[in-house]
Parts: C-alpha cells; structure tokens; sequence
C-alpha cells in the first residue's frame, strides 16, 4: 500500500470516529430512561422497607449504586455553584473538592427524599420530545392522595441521558442551592475554601421556599 492511499485511508477512518462520537445519542427515550432509575431505587427501597427503618446508612447506600450512576455531577456544580464555577472566582481543584462533596451531601439529600417516597405510587406525565439538549420528564408521586410532580432535567451524554437538575412541586433545587451556596460563601467572608467545606445543601429547606 503507497504512502498516500495510507493516509487517506487512516484519515478516512479518524473522519468517521470523529462524526460518530460527534453525533453520537442515547438510545434510550427520555421518560423511558427515567422510569428505569425511578423503578430501579423505589424498587431496592420498597424490597427492603423494612430494614431501612432508622438505617440511613443503608439508604444511603442503596441511592448511591441506583441513582448516583446517573447524576450528572459536573453539571451540578455549575447550576450550584453558579458564578463561582468561573475560572475567575475558582480554581480547577476548589471545583473539584466542592463536587466531591456536593455528590455527597446529594446521595444523602435524595436518600432522605426517596425513602419517604419508597411506599408511594407514581405516574410518568406525557411526553412531548422538543429536540431540546436538555429535555425534562415529569413523574407525580401519588403520597396520600396528594400528587407531588418531580421533575428532571437530563443531559445528553452521549451513550446515556444523566440528570443535572430537578424541580421539586416547582422549586428548581439547583436554584435554591446556589442560593444556600452563596450564603455560605458569605457567612464565610468570601473564603471560598472554607464555603466548600461548610457547605451542607438542605433539599427541605429548598422546597419548602414556596
């Protein structure tokens, strides 16, 4: 094989890795992504109601292997972080230390939440795709008669969809925590390392601005 027709050949190739990665989408339909993880972890939860009880440790660890795989952390940050996720007010590794610790503060956040959902039903809202990067699939909880939407943003990742944010009876949580966030900063005196350290989102608290 000649030189030129070599290199045509392994530019060809790149060519065609590249588009694929490029143009590359989940397979899965949203609603149908989010009824899998929904249907995974209140599945684990109702399984092992009863030795959950005044075990947060456990569920914690049960939201960590059926949600925690697909939270969007990264994405996260910067909604929570807001403008302090700019190379401006942030360091590479001050955003990494506060996504570490946000991604556990999150799994007990939610840990919390879903348990109290774990002997609940729910239902999927219609779904109308809009082509948008970031489509958002409803559920109500049906507790006690009263329906409670929950909402999640997902993103695009190329081989799986991710969820970057959720909006709990209409609270956008990723809002309220970069409020709390930016209190904490403040309560701080502006030292950023110390905020990331302190900083303890509170989910009820959140939803319960409305």
């Amino acid at each position: 094989m000649n030189m030129l027709l070599k290199q045509t050949l392994t530019a060809s190739i790149l060519s065609t890795m590249i588009a694929g990665t490029a143009f590359a989408a989940p397979a899965e339909a949203p609603p149908a992504f989010i009824k899998r993880v929904a249907d995974g972890l209140i599945g684990r939860l109702k399984a092992d109601h009863a030795k959950l009880q005044n075990n947060p440790a456990a569920v914690k660890a049960i939201v960590r292997q059926n949600l925690d795989p697909y939270v969007d952390s990264q994405a996260f940050t910067r909604i929570v972080m807001g403008t302090y996720a700019t190379n401006q007010y942030s360091t590479a590794a001050q955003r990494a230390q506060f996504e570490k610790n946000f991604r556990e503060t999150l799994i007990e956040n939610y840990g919390t939440a879903f348990a109290k959902f774990s002997n609940q039903t729910y239902s999927m809202r219609p779904y109308k795709a809009t082509g948008s990067a970031n489509p958002v699939v409803t559920i109500d909880f049906n507790n006690n008669g009263e329906k409670i939407p929950v909402s999640f943003q997902l993103a695009d990742k190329g081989s799986q969809w991710k969820i970057r944010n959720i909006n709990v009876s209409g609270i956008d949580l990723g809002l309220q925590f970069r409020n709390q966030f930016a209190a904490t900063v403040k309560r701080n005196g502006g030292n950023l390392d110390k905020a990331i350290a302190n900083f303890e989102p509170d989910a009820d608290a959140a939803v319960k601005k409305k």
